[in-house]
């Protein structure tokens, strides 16, 4: 069977590489930490991250791995889509890469939960780097646990911010974001933020005081993309609280450039005049 497709476009992804396009967008100047394999499609994204000003000096490059490729089907109709993806062999950041960095150029580091045993030793030596200096100058940690995967869900602990996904939650048997919230909370560690998006149904965060705090979803006229909304999401809030904005302003301010990230293709359009 042949189906015809009505158009076809390159667009760089990974969770925290879309943050941080969103993070550019809005303002704010941000680095990426990832690997990087030789190739028509590295040399694509390299392009497209210079396009957008992010600093990829922390690249780790693997001269004999493959680059990660996803096509991505997306149906107009309903907005929904299908993802075939491939990564052979190009290996996860590790805590050695991670020690090269210059921790005093950063305020906020935020994780995608990924090979976790090594990001839990990254986020050990920020920690450490933290013990050290007064607490406007410590850095804060956010941390993404979107997969249903065991290793992942000891990063609960380590994040200042820990953004959970409706898919975890409903592994765990929760049925709500703020059920969620509630029966996941004492995982994460004292005073940290817990935020669960709960697609159409908005998202909700609770911190150390046990109050669930609530924001509705904004969603667009009609949906065209809904690739990277979560990722959109993650980044609008960490941007407002990084700019000392309170939860209920992060979570809203993160519905809305979600909902507007729903109604275009890519991230150029999320931003208004406003912002």
């Amino acid at each position: 069977m042949i189906m015809k497709c009505l158009s076809q476009r390159w667009q760089r992804g990974g969770n925290a590489s879309n943050s941080c396009t969103v993070l550019s967008l809005l303002g704010a100047p941000c680095a990426f930490m990832g690997s990087l394999a030789p190739g028509h499609v590295a040399d694509f994204v390299l392009d497209d991250f210079q396009k957008y000003q992010i600093d990829i000096s922390l690249l780790s490059e693997h001269p004999h791995s493959s680059f990660p490729t996803s096509m991505i089907i997306s149906n107009v109709t309903t907005g929904t889509r299908t993802i075939l993806h491939m990564n052979r062999n190009l290996p996860d950041v590790s805590a050695a890469d991670f020690s090269k960095v210059d921790l005093s150029q950063y305020k906020w580091i935020h994780w995608e939960g990924r090979n976790a045993e090594e990001q839990v030793k990254m986020i050990q030596q920020v920690e450490l780097s933290n013990n050290t200096l007064p607490q406007q100058h410590r850095i804060t940690v956010s941390v993404e646990i979107e997969k249903t995967r065991e290793p992942l869900y000891q990063l609960f602990h380590y994040g200042d911010v820990v953004f959970v996904s409706k898919d975890v939650a409903m592994h765990f048997g929760f049925h709500s974001a703020a059920s969620a919230l509630k029966g996941l909370y004492h995982r994460v560690k004292k005073g940290a933020v817990l935020i669960c998006a709960w697609a159409e149904k908005g998202a909700d965060a609770m911190g150390p005081d046990g109050i669930v705090v609530h924001s509705d979803a904004f969603p667009p006229e009609a949906v065209v993309d809904t690739l990277g909304a979560g990722d959109t999401f993650n980044a609008s809030v960490i941007y407002t609280l990084s700019n000392g904005g309170g939860v209920q302003e992060a979570l809203t301010f993160g519905c809305q450039v979600a909902g507007r990230k729903c109604g275009v293709h890519g991230y150029d359009e999320i931003v208004t005049k406003t912002e």
